[in-house]
């Protein structure tokens, strides 16, 4: 069973939803957050990014960044750039981007969920991340965005989902990366009838914010600490989600750029690989199956093939392909043994497009990068079903989710 229920929301107001709406704070760092936020006095970004309205060399997570967060929300709130809802209700948000669409329900989940496996994760967290989206969460007492959550499509929930979306959405507004996005609000037995629907999918997959949902859980427990009487049911149990049907879900390839040979030459490296793997040349930028790398060296592209038995191992986090370039390559030739610290290996979003590997190897003038099939949904699920985690940058999702069109609180005394 999921939960996935409705929440008394703080959102734009409909004229406003296009201008507040911004990509969420761990896609940019804070030069771009500035750049996307000039001009725009009502972007989100001056909440989640709050340095970006500091002088330049801000720490960002310095005490008068979290205190900006928490100044802007309040502003935003007392000049009606953000409505709270008089009542709980669901939100179905739909994104198109160009010939994929993708529909899910926002509501809010149960962090006792997440604590106890029911949601399931398939990444490591970092402490520091958890520190900063904690004290975060603390200091605005909302959680600023949602989590991207998949699951099992479920028959309900999809009939429930499609004749929503057969009336005028709340919001709708193209963003200016061509991804179009449109809300739909559903109170009372609307929103009740498909929160209820939830109770037949199994579980829930964690797609993107791990640190958001381990700060969910660390922010409850320190609310619950300041609570006198906690009587269950508040709502720092809860925390915000969006959740999409696992076949509706798109994941690009997490492409990995190496700064160096290792003290190799390029000769050298390739009769290194060749020991490993089938090298062949002039091969396309981007490999078109499991188990198949595209490799880009001294300006050309070569064409990787890992051993059969390796591609078809049992062991679902060995078998693919981040693992086996890892394990065969990376970490043996390259000298990446730990690619989560190491310094001289860089991690591509497929969206940036193989040109923006050809572009980095030129800029360092040595090094290689290697261009990745995508994981699937499917093999996703089987990681978080056998309680591993996947290599590190193994899925880039699109598209994003928008933040700010919804907002839950759960440190105000009218959202109790």
């Amino acid at each position: 069973m999921a939960t996935v229920a409705p929440f008394p929301a703080l959102r734009p107001r409909p004229e406003l939803a296009s201008d507040v709406a911004s990509v969420p704070y761990d896609v940019v760092d804070t030069a771009e957050a500035r750049a996307l936020a000039e001009g725009k006095p009502h972007s989100y970004l001056h909440v989640t990014r709050p340095e970006i309205d500091m002088p330049l060399q801000t720490d960002p997570h310095s005490e008068a960044v979290y205190q900006a967060g928490r100044a802007t929300l309040a502003r935003f709130i007392a000049e009606g750039t953000l409505l709270r809802d008089p009542v709980p209700a669901l939100y179905v948000y739909r994104l198109t981007a160009g010939d994929h669409s993708q529909t899910g329900v926002m509501g809010c989940c149960a962090v006792d969920e997440y604590d106890d496996g029911t949601i399931k994760k398939h990444e490591k967290t970092r402490p520091d991340k958890e520190d900063d989206r904690t004290h975060h969460l603390l200091t605005l007492g909302v959680h600023p965005e949602p989590v991207f959550f998949t699951c099992r499509a479920d028959a309900d929930v999809a009939a429930r989902v499609e004749r929503a979306v057969a009336g005028d959405p709340l919001y709708a507004f193209t963003a200016e990366d061509g991804v179009k996005h449109e809300v739909w609000r559903l109170t009372g037995d609307e929103a009740g009838g498909l929160s209820r629907a939830f109770a037949d999918v199994e579980a829930l997959y964690v797609a993107d914010g791990h640190h958001r949902c381990a700060a969910a859980s660390r922010a409850r427990a320190e609310m619950r600490q300041r609570d006198p009487d906690p009587g269950g049911g508040e709502p720092y149990d809860r925390f915000l989600a969006v959740v999409f049907p696992d076949d509706q879900v798109a994941i690009q390839a997490y492409n990995r750029v190496v700064h160096d040979l290792n003290g190799l030459t390029e000769a050298g490296f390739l009769k290194e690989l060749r020991g490993v793997m089938e090298v062949s040349e002039n091969a396309a930028p981007a490999p078109d199956q499991r188990g198949r790398f595209s490799m880009y060296l001294g300006g050309r592209w070569y064409g990787l093939a890992a051993p059969a038995e390796q591609v078809g191992a049992d062991d679902p986090v060995e078998s693919l392909d981040a693992a086996i370039l890892q394990s065969q390559v990376l970490g043996p030739i390259l000298g990446i043994d730990d690619p989560r610290t190491s310094e001289r290996i860089s991690f591509v979003g497929g969206i940036r497009g193989t040109g923006e590997l050809e572009r980095r190897v030129e800029v360092l003038g040595q090094g290689v990068a290697f261009s990745l099939y995508p994981v699937s949904v499917v093999e996703l699920m089987a990681v978080a079903d056998a309680g591993r985690v996947l290599p590190p940058k193994s899925t880039w999702f699109e598209p994003k989710l928008r933040s700010g069109l919804a907002i839950h609180e759960f440190d105000n005394p009218s959202a109790r």
